[in-house]
């Protein structure tokens, strides 16, 4: 990986780009996240392929940016990049159990449903705020997969600041692209299916997804430290 990111400029954005998206397919605390957002996204009312896909993408915005300002103020903290200790973790379990239980039916949240037309926003605003605090837990599990970008992308800093910044970029755009996928895809099942809140198929649905979601905040409290 290494090699092809100080080899040619299409090679070395087509490596950054192919590592952003094995950055959540081989990491498991960043595959909690595709039953998090898809359950988000099986909210009351069916929504259309475009409002998944804007929705989606402000989740994954929300986990770059805490992401991003975790790297900043861990650094000058002196810590490994990311590294908010157990605290972070055990945080972000009590949210995934919380909406485990949500899509099981034990209790309602009213913020989290992504459909409706009444508020528009309320949908992006939510997952928004989804979206930061799940970045709290996979700070340290991004940068670990963002070593070799780093290294390259510091060494190139210096005399070539754009092409490095485009490898930065190429690497986010990768890693959101997994969980934009999943989250759109969830619209277009919906919309082909003709699912809709009180379908037996949407039921089963959720209850598999919710007890997806519990597990991943049972994992995230096993890798606390």
């Amino acid at each position: 990986m290494t090699n092809a990111l100080e080899a040619s400029f299409g090679l070395a954005v087509s490596a950054a780009l192919m590592w952003g998206i094995l950055s959540i397919l081989l990491s498991p605390c960043h595959l909690s996240s595709i039953p998090l957002i898809v359950g988000f996204m099986s909210g009351r009312e069916r929504i259309s392929t475009l409002r998944a896909f804007v929705i989606s993408t402000w989740f994954a915005c929300g986990m770059l940016l805490t992401i991003a300002i975790l790297g900043v103020v861990t650094a000058m903290a002196g810590k490994m990049l990311g590294d908010v200790g157990a605290a972070g973790n055990y945080l972000v379990s009590l949210v995934f159990f919380a909406v485990g239980l949500h899509l099981l039916g034990v209790f309602s949240i009213p913020w989290f449903a992504a459909g409706g037309t009444a508020k528009p926003r309320k949908g992006l605003g939510a997952a928004f705020i989804l979206g930061l605090i799940f970045g709290v837990a996979v700070g340290p599990c991004t940068f670990a997969y963002m070593a070799p970008m780093l290294g390259v992308t510091f060494k190139l800093g210096a005399d070539r600041p754009v092409y490095a910044s485009i490898l930065l970029l190429a690497f986010g755009v990768g890693h959101c692209s997994v969980i934009v996928l999943a989250g759109t895809s969830m619209g277009w099942v919906e919309r082909y299916l003709k699912w809709d809140a009180k379908s037996m198929g949407t039921q089963v649905f959720r209850i598999v997804i919710g007890i997806a979601v519990i597990l991943a905040g049972l994992y995230l409290v096993y890798t606390a430290k």
